[in-house]
């Protein structure tokens, strides 16, 4: 249905390109009980749609907005900076148009300042949206730039995403050798960001980095915790997440799996993060929150994510880090008609010897529009034992309790 034939010249990207509104409704078939808990419950999303890839007119943001707000979605975390906001024109550019496009909705907007917009926003019948950043570029090597993305709202930040930065190493670089972590800059703009009170993510980003990054917290701004924003845990999947392409190459021969074979890996799920990452999290009191992409649930790749498996990603990540550090995401980009060409367009940042695109060829495009998907969790949450009281910690329960402790200006 959603087959994508790549051209050879695109055999090695990868990146996280998601589709929503071309994959499957799941509101009718949950349950009228999993429809009115939803709705009742603060439920956050966290999506990443730029300006001309993922939408192209306001009306696609005022749709997607709208259909969330009617079946129970309180707000998401939008992403408005990453490799097409290289600079902090860019940055500002991309804050200016997604702020016109929100506005376009019937439902209204509360840009989040503080964690109490979010319990205001479901109180008033508004939509909830805090600004995201998915790299460091915009701040053009200066870390005293940090000030101005947060003057524009921006309430978490990546210090990578996928490649080397100024900050330290992502996991495309990690896959393909480098070793490196966190560096002198990199520690600046934490310094920064805990300062203006702009909560550290680590999604994306190497174990080299994160590894330093957690270390660099817990001797500089001991009690400040962290989040993972949109990764799953590699053991729901039972694989590799830190592989370099040579040491997955050496496996697979060591095996004697050849390419056909279902456990045969291009690369390790790069994407994922192991146990320990989640585990270090959870220590700092932090979130981990699962993203519902179907490229990175590894061996499964599925035409289209089902209410069951987003569930069953969120309860590998729970059985690991425990209910009170668990969170959930989508990382949509709201369709795929452009994101071939602005894969294209990013060739030199997406290097993981067609991992992702074999995935794609596989069917395994897209992720769960959250408004499609909330209710049908719900039942199979519920399914699986987890109780209300749980169920609105990983909704946005336990995000809201970080976004508390981190937001708050550090002299």
């Amino acid at each position: 249905m959603k087959k994508l034939i790549l051209a050879a010249t695109i055999a090695s990207l990868s990146t996280g390109v998601n589709a929503s509104i071309e994959t499957l409704d799941w509101h009718e078939f949950a349950s009228p009980e999993a429809q009115k808990f939803a709705q009742e419950t603060i439920v956050l999303d966290f999506y990443a749609s730029p300006s001309a890839v993922g939408f192209t007119e306001d009306s696609d943001v005022a749709r997607y907005i709208d259909l969330a707000d009617e079946r129970g979605i309180t707000g998401a975390s939008v992403t408005i900076a990453a490799p097409h906001t290289p600079n902090m024109l860019a940055f500002k550019s991309e804050h200016a148009k997604w702020t016109k496009a929100s506005t376009s909705a019937k439902t209204p907007i509360r840009y989040v300042e503080s964690v109490e917009d979010f319990q205001l926003a479901h109180d008033n019948g508004e939509y909830a949206i805090m600004w995201a950043s998915q790299t460091t570029m915009p701040l053009e090597g200066d870390a005293s730039n940090v000030a101005v993305m947060a003057e524009h709202g921006i309430k978490t930040m990546q210090l990578t995403y996928n490649e080397t930065e100024l900050t330290g190493s992502g996991v495309i670089s990690m896959i393909n050798g480098d070793k490196s972590g966190l560096t002198e800059f990199g520690k600046e703009v934490i310094d920064e960001m805990v300062k203006h009170g702009i909560t550290v993510d680590l999604s994306h980003t190497s174990h080299y980095t994160t590894e330093d990054i957690t270390d660099y917290m817990q001797k500089h701004h001991k009690g400040v915790p962290v989040i993972y924003s949109h990764s799953p845990v590699a053991s729901t999947y039972g694989c590799k997440p830190h592989e370099t392409l040579s040491e997955t190459k050496q496996r697979m021969a060591e095996k004697n799996l050849q390419k056909d074979h279902p456990d045969y890996r291009l690369s390790a799920c790069y994407r994922l993060i192991s146990d320990e990452q989640a585990e270090t999290v959870a220590e700092m009191g932090g979130v981990v929150a699962v993203t519902a992409t179907e490229f990175m649930m590894d061996g499964v790749w599925p035409e289209d994510i089902s209410p069951q498996q987003f569930a069953e990603m969120i309860d590998g990540a729970v059985k690991v880090a425990g209910i009170d550090h668990v969170g959930i995401a989508t990382d949509d980009m709201m369709t795929t008609a452009k994101v071939v060409p602005f894969a294209v367009a990013n060739a030199d940042k997406y290097a993981d010897n067609g991992y992702m695109v074999e995935a794609f060829n596989k069917g395994a495009t897209g992720c769960a529009e959250l408004s499609k998907h909330i209710a049908g969790v719900v039942d199979a949450l519920w399914e699986m034992g987890y109780s209300n009281e749980d169920l609105a910690k990983l909704f946005g329960g336990n995000l809201m309790r970080v976004y508390g402790q981190t937001w708050t200006p550090k002299a």
